[in-house]
């Protein structure tokens, strides 16, 4: 996941109307198998566990948002294929969905140790969410589908998962609502650009940024674990926030510096 900037979209050229058709089909069928795949497992927990219906409408209805904005950037795919990276992607997608359902139930809750199963649950699934991270971009550049779509699709899958734990790190009591700044501060980046266009300009790959994101989303799910405390909690996710504001500041600046300057009159 990127700390600033984004990928560029470019929309694919010399493309046939039967390579758009075997790519929406392709889609389309990639995004229903998943589509019942939230629905079959929410359900089940629903029933199972006890999480109530409303738990697998939240995960279906944050699984649909996600598959109609895949839908809708489908157009900017360059290849016929929608690719195992996409699904790999799509998958955490399901993970997503099934872990931001959580928002508002009584799990998780604090204490974290009074849950101990259901909280090592949530972090093995977040954990297993992360790793994928690492698995999308080598499969793209293995299977020569490598694309600005996949990207930009991998990169907000990444942001809206950070915003997603910062909020279950909140509602478990393991540290305040500031924690939210480290997974709002994508999006406010967006809204800046939309003020000052060069924020939206694209950066250098950086080992930096790669570190510090992979710091972050690692630290909140560690707070998640119900063998941390709240105060150990708070500290670890105080040191990601520092970390991952330093790493924006830092790409903001190299921006600054690459923006035109306007021509003298």
């Amino acid at each position: 996941m990127k700390t600033a900037g984004r990928p560029p979209i470019t929309l694919p050229s010399g493309q046939g109307i039967a390579e758009r058709c075997d790519l929406a089909r392709d889609a389309a069928r990639d995004l229903s198998a998943m589509a019942a795949l939230v629905l079959l497992i929410a359900l089940g927990l629903a029933l199972v566990a006890g999480m109530g219906m409303d738990y697998a409408l939240k995960a279906g209805l944050v699984f649909a948002v996600g598959a109609w904005l895949v839908w809708r950037g489908l157009s900017a795919h360059p290849h016929p294929r929608f690719g195992p990276a996409n699904r790999v992607t799509l998958v955490r997608l399901v993970l997503l969905a099934l872990i931001a359902a959580l928002l508002g139930e009584p799990f998780p809750r604090a204490p974290l140790s009074a849950t101990p199963t259901a909280a090592w649950c949530l972090a093995i699934v977040a954990a297993v969410t992360a790793l994928l991270d690492a698995v999308d971009g080598v499969l793209a550049r293995r299977s020569g589908l490598s694309s600005a779509f996949g990207a930009r699709f991998d990169m907000e899958t990444d942001a809206a998962f950070t915003l997603v734990l910062c909020m279950l790190v909140v509602q478990s009591g393991q540290a305040g609502p500031w924690i939210l700044a480290a997974g709002l501060m994508r999006y406010g980046f967006v809204v800046a650009a939309l003020a000052w266009p060069w924020l939206s300009a694209p950066l250098p790959s950086s080992k930096r940024r790669q570190t510090v994101c992979a710091i972050q989303i690692t630290t909140l799910i560690a707070c998640l674990a119900p063998i941390v405390q709240p105060l150990l909690a708070a500290s670890l996710a105080a040191i990601s926030l520092t970390l991952l504001t330093l790493s924006f500041a830092t790409d903001m600046r190299t921006l600054a510096q690459q923006r035109p300057t306007p021509p003298e009159t």
